[in-house]
């Protein structure tokens, strides 16, 4: 039988994930401290607590992968039309406003992915929340179980 406590712990697992805001990776720190505390004392904390760490993780392994694959596209674009060997400055360079870059789409898309992605995380911690609240178990969508 699960008491408030057990679901208040839960609840402010899921909940600690927000403090990523104020702490630099306080999303990591604070629900492995809120976890490692309480796993011990209930099964409902401690699925909640790797539920909450496994997304955690996976939301940072999905971001560096997609930093990884978006990297090459700044590179390569950065560096265009600049002659390592021969380099005569700055006189060619100009803005061209009137045909916008490729890049400048891509980086557009990848921009409104990223928002939609950080407004999906904010909804998936809340709802997991609201469930650990209400004494349900959540998992957390696109998940990878590092912690099983």
């Amino acid at each position: 039988m699960l008491d408030n406590h057990q679901r208040n712990i839960a609840t402010f697992i899921h909940l600690s994930t927000f403090s990523r805001f104020i702490i630099p990776f306080g999303n990591f720190i604070g629900p492995l401290i809120l976890w490692i505390t309480n796993k011990d004392k209930s099964e409902f904390v401690d699925a909640h607590g790797k539920a909450a760490l496994n997304f955690q993780i996976s939301i940072l392994l999905y971001s560096i992968v997609f930093g990884i694959i978006t990297i090459p596209f700044f590179i390569f674009k950065l560096f265009h039309g600049i002659d390592f060997f021969d380099f005569h400055g700055f006189d060619n360079f100009h803005f061209n406003i009137t045909r916008p870059s490729p890049l400048l789409y891509f980086t557009g898309g990848v921009g409104a992915l990223a928002i939609i992605v950080f407004i999906l995380e904010i909804v998936f911690i809340i709802k997991a929340s609201l469930k650990a609240r209400d004494g349900e178990l959540y998992q957390y969508p696109l998940t990878i179980n590092f912690l099983k």
